[in-house]
């Protein structure tokens, strides 16, 4: 059963370019602007994304990721309103991993919106949503030639190591206690 929607997480920022975006908890109703924003990314962010060559979220992958409980699974969204349509631009996530408290991560941004700050603030909210959650371990695989998300999770204090388990990964990992 799902919990609440989390409106604690809901929030209005600025860019430090001063671009305004809005972090929210991702709801059902967003599927199509979760469909617009995967359709949109180039097919090097959707490969380091998916890490695989996918155009379309299929349905049964689009309600994964908009049927949410916000528990055990905590995806959160960056939007922008662009001339009165929400539009998505990044989306961050984690999923507990079962009888655990560590949760893996993932993390997209638009193409046009990298580099500007939006990965970072939906990670440092995701990152408190899980230590409010009494989450002890993030971590997430990210591929080696995928040079700004390395950069990013190593500013926001997680350490990066070859996977011993899968050479061709990097892990990302942070402790949340």
């Amino acid at each position: 059963m799902p919990f609440p929607y989390p409106a604690q997480w809901v929030q209005t920022l600025a860019l430090r370019d001063g671009a305004v975006v809005k972090l929210r908890p991702i709801r059902p109703e967003d599927a199509a602007i979760e469909a617009d924003f995967v359709r949109n990314l180039s097919d090097e962010s959707r490969y380091y994304r998916f890490m695989d060559h996918l155009r379309e979220l299929a349905p049964k992958m689009l309600s994964h990721f908009t049927e949410v409980d916000y528990h055990d699974h905590m995806a959160l969204i960056a939007t922008f309103d662009d001339g009165g349509t929400e539009k998505q631009i990044g989306v961050a996530r984690y999923v507990v991993l079962p009888g655990t408290l560590q949760c893996e991560f993932a993390l997209a941004v638009a193409d046009a919106w990298q580099r500007r700050g939006v990965g970072k603030l939906l990670m440092e909210q995701l990152i408190a949503a899980a230590r409010m959650r009494g989450l002890t371990l993030m971590y997430g695989d990210v591929l080696p030639g995928n040079s700004k998300m390395l950069a990013l999770m190593q500013r926001l204090g997680f350490s990066t190591a070859f996977d011993p388990h899968e050479p061709r990964m990097m892990r990302a990992e942070k402790s949340l206690t």
